[in-house]
């Protein structure tokens, strides 16, 4: 192959537009249903969704409910369950995508490569030995082979009711 047209990306490569509380699409999403924004898990203070432009296949994301934008401003109990979502979201890849590794993180502002620097999230990217097209440089463009509804159901079908702590 010579070449991958993804022409769904370019929505995001030319939107240099940094939401603000008004039209932010974390603060939006639970209002939507878990299908239409892609949530596999809403905790009491944060939740678990799909990256609509993931750079890999199952990248999640971990948001708070607040619109805050620094890891600092979040309270000891958005914190636990920011931690706690990540553990189970880690746990789900696992069992479902059979991935071997994670990468996980946090840009805070838009200096640091937030793509939406207002409301703060935490980046949960599955990996796996046989990938070695990360963060592509050439094309800026990442093949994936699952479609994103397809990810979300089958890891909102495997997120355990009351996840609590690993065995």
């Amino acid at each position: 192959m010579q070449r991958l047209w993804v022409p769904h990306r370019m929505v995001y490569v030319q939107d240099h537009h940094q939401p603000d509380r008004s039209d932010c699409p974390f603060c939006a999403a639970p209002a939507s249903s878990d299908e239409d924004a892609l949530i596999v898990a809403r905790g009491e203070t944060a939740y678990v969704l799909l990256n609509l432009f993931p750079y890999n296949n199952g990248h999640m994301l971990v948001c708070p409910y607040r619109h805050i934008s620094q890891y600092d401003e979040a309270t000891p109990e958005e914190v636990a369950e920011i931690g706690a979502l990540t553990q189970t979201a880690m746990r789900v890849a696992r069992e479902v995508m059979g991935c071997e590794g994670f990468n996980l993180g946090m840009n805070q502002g838009q200096i640091a490569g937030a793509g939406i620097a207002a409301h703060l999230h935490q980046h949960i990217v599955p990996r796996w030995a046989s990938d070695a097209n990360f963060f592509p440089i050439v094309a800026k463009t990442k093949a994936l082979p699952q479609l994103l509804g397809d990810v979300r159901a089958s890891i909102a079908a495997a997120w355990p009711v009351d996840p609590g702590p690993a065995d």
